[in-house]
């Protein structure tokens, strides 16, 4: 379909009342504060980052349209694996991705493969860039990246150097050379659900997975449920508590997936992100030796909570990603699409619809960015805030799209009915949303609780 220089009912941009050419015949010194220059409102979003972190987010995008781009669609509807099976698809796209640093990008060079500039700014605001552009091309293939990040955040957030050398550096040096060597992170079990993400009720859990001293190490038994990763991971931060105490004695356990009594019990049917697998483990009276505890016993709760914190902005950045996403497929839609002879994008309904989409989207994108330029520390409450409001709001961004696509948006081949699916899961996991809303009360409680005087 060939479509005309300007839309139906709006001047061409040559025309003299048009903004585009109205501001020619001011004053020179003028022209500059009134001229905007004609970019997309990626581009202008993009040039107001520090340089590393604009060079970063032009990366991202590169790798999701070449390696993810193809691959979303038919990863999707892509047969259920078993677990420890890979589609090679996956496989190759994991080699590639640890050959072009986008699994070691949570250390700076020589360590990984963050660039030291990047690293004058908050680490949770480059992840949550990395996420949203990820997410915009294919959330399934983002989890399976960036679930790995995740499971090596306790080892950093425990302050843990000697851990980091031990494990995370060889590990980060067997990717980039090609062979990758993931993480996982565990904390769900079958009967807690957002009890690990939430203290009132850890205070009253009862620990799923249990750790008993033994003569050099620790046996582990018990199990973890939805793990990201955990069917291909060959390390996992897992956090357990110590025999007979409650989740206050959590501590951080790095288990491999070579130890004897570890197993992957299946690998969840879900209904988004399919692309990587939730995995259900089980610790048959795994030992684990005293050198791979991550910090020191009954530390787990606070490392955990601490890594939560910080990747609740990538998955805000996710949800920024997935309405990204939705509001270019609706867009391309209208575009493409004739209703009476004509475009849909030349009705103003339409046009009225693709507006409130850009602007939902542009709105939770400034709220995560404000919030994460200053998250050198990741508080829980602003972090749960971007993560609760963000993915709320994107997918009702979806919903818009699925809104004016009608049945076509129902299709596969749309898309919209893919990224729903995907989005739909970012409400869900680390902490439901309205597990993040209480979070943000917990952190506000003596401001809730405070005397307000009045004058």
């Amino acid at each position: 379909m060939n479509l005309q220089p300007h839309l139906d009912g709006y001047l061409s941009p040559d025309h003299p009342l048009s903004p585009r050419g109205l501001f020619a015949d001011l004053p020179a010194f003028i022209r500059p504060l009134v001229t905007p220059k004609l970019t997309t409102i990626w581009e202008q979003d993009t040039a107001t980052l520090p340089s590393a972190l604009g060079r970063a987010r032009r990366r991202y995008r590169s790798f999701a349209e070449q390696e993810l781009r193809h691959r979303a669609l038919p990863m999707d509807l892509a047969p259920h694996p078993q677990p420890g099976e890979i589609l090679p698809s996956l496989a190759d796209l994991l080699k590639t991705a640890g050959r072009e640093g986008m699994l070691t990008d949570l250390l700076p060079r020589p360590l990984g493969s963050a660039s030291l500039g990047a690293y004058r700014y908050p680490l949770v605001w480059a992840q949550a860039l990395r996420c949203e552009e990820l997410s915009r091309v294919c959330a399934g293939q983002m989890l399976l990246l960036s679930a790995h990040s995740l499971g090596v955040l306790p080892i950093a957030f425990a302050g843990d150097l000697g851990a980091m050398r031990r494990f995370v550096l060889p590990a980060y040096r067997q990717t980039m050379a090609g062979d990758p060597h993931i993480f996982a992170y565990a904390i769900t079990e079958p009967s807690a659900g957002s009890d690990a993400e939430e203290g009132h009720g850890a205070s009253v859990s009862r620990p799923g997975v249990v750790a008993k001293r033994v003569n050099g190490g620790w046996s582990l038994q018990g199990r973890k449920v939805f793990i990201s990763g955990g069917d291909i991971a060959k390390s996992i931060t897992v956090f357990a508590a110590l025999e007979n105490e409650g989740i206050e004695s959590w501590t951080c356990f790095l288990v491999t997936s070579d130890m004897p009594g570890f197993e992957v019990v299946r690998n969840e049917l879900k209904m988004g992100m399919r692309a990587s697998a939730a995995a259900e483990i089980a610790f048959h009276d795994v030992f684990v030796p005293d050198d791979h505890v991550i910090g020191k016993p009954r530390q787990g709760w606070a490392i955990n909570r601490a890594t939560l914190n910080a990747s609740r902005y990538a998955v805000a950045g996710m949800g920024v990603g997935l309405a990204q996403g939705a509001t270019e497929a609706a867009i391309d839609f209208a575009r493409h699409t004739e209703l009476a002879g004509k475009a849909l994008v030349n009705f103003q309904e339409v046009q009225l619809q693709i507006a409130n989409m850009m602007t939902e989207t542009s709105a939770i994108r400034g709220m995560l960015w404000q919030a994460a330029r200053k998250a050198y520390v990741a508080r829980q409450d602003r972090s749960s805030m971007c993560k609760f409001h963000c993915t709320d709001r994107a997918v009702r961004v979806v919903e818009m799209a699925l809104e004016m696509m009608g049945n076509h948006g129902t299709l596969h081949d749309s898309c919209v009915e893919k990224i729903y699916r995907d989005a739909r899961l970012t409400q869900i996991f680390e902490g439901t949303n309205q597990i993040n809303r209480l979070a943000v009360i917990e952190d506000q409680q003596e401001q809730l609780l405070a005397r307000i005087e009045r004058h």
